[in-house]
This record gives structure tokens, sequence and C-alpha cells, in this order.
């Protein structure tokens, strides 16, 4: 990975998009056993219909997790300094992921220069799934 140049990164600018595949249930079954959530309304159709619903959905957390390889992809993992996110709709499965972002606010911490992201997570019809921003070293 080549890490761009985060100092000269200025408020407005758009850090790379991350273009994800579509969800599909393989894709759920796989995060719930790396991520230990079996929660059956994520990766049983039949659960999910007795529970109101026409299919599984996904996780949140890898929605979230999406995102936060949207910024580490970009400044590096090392760079990371928060990442904050909300949950602003269900991701279902065969939506496509992509996560976006923007450059907020430039500042310093403790003599430490940072950029505040402001980043996203939507479907393929520009539904929004998560919101939220993350601070970076800006080194």
């Amino acid at each position: 990975m080549t890490t761009p140049a985060l100092k000269n990164m200025q408020v407005g600018d758009s850090i790379p998009a991350l273009q994800l595949p579509a969800i599909s249930r393989t894709t759920l079954a796989l995060y719930a056993g790396a991520s230990g959530d079996h929660n059956p309304i994520h990766i049983d159709i039949d659960f999910a219909r007795n529970a109101g619903l026409d299919d599984v959905f996904a996780h949140g957390m890898l929605s979230a997790a999406y995102v936060g390889r949207l910024v580490t992809n970009w400044a590096g993992q090392e760079r990371l300094r928060r990442l904050h996110v909300r949950f602003t709709g269900i991701t279902q499965v065969h939506d496509v992921p992509l996560c976006t972002g923007r450059v907020t606010q430039r500042f310093e911490h403790e003599g430490e220069p940072r950029l505040r992201i402001e980043v996203q997570c939507a479907n393929q019809n520009g539904d929004v799934k998560i919101l939220g921003e993350a601070v970076v070293a800006a080194l």
C-alpha cells in the first residue's frame, strides 16, 4: 500500500472510495464465523421470516468493518486515532456497499497534525447505512 501525502489533504478532499461486492449469504456466514456473531436473524432465512422479515440482513458490524477498511486502506492502520460510526439503516442481503469519505477538518492534537474524515457506507441505491467520522494522523 502506498500512503498518500496526508499532510497535503485539504478540507473538502475525498479519500479513495471502497467498492465492495454484493452481500451474499456466504459473506454473512463467513462473517458470523469470524466474528462469533451467529444471531440467526443474519443467517437463517426461516428464522428471519418467522420474525416478519422477507430475508436475512447483514450484521451492522460488518458494514462498520468496511468503513474501517476504507480508512485504513487509505491512511494506514497505524495512523488511525479514532473511528466512530452510527447505524442509519439495514444492509440487506444482495446490497452492494460503497464506502466513501471526505476531509472535514484539519487540526492539531498534542502537536500531531490530524484530519477529521466524514465517512459513510451506502448501498447501490445511495441509501446510507452507516455514518461516522474518523480521525487520522496527517504525517
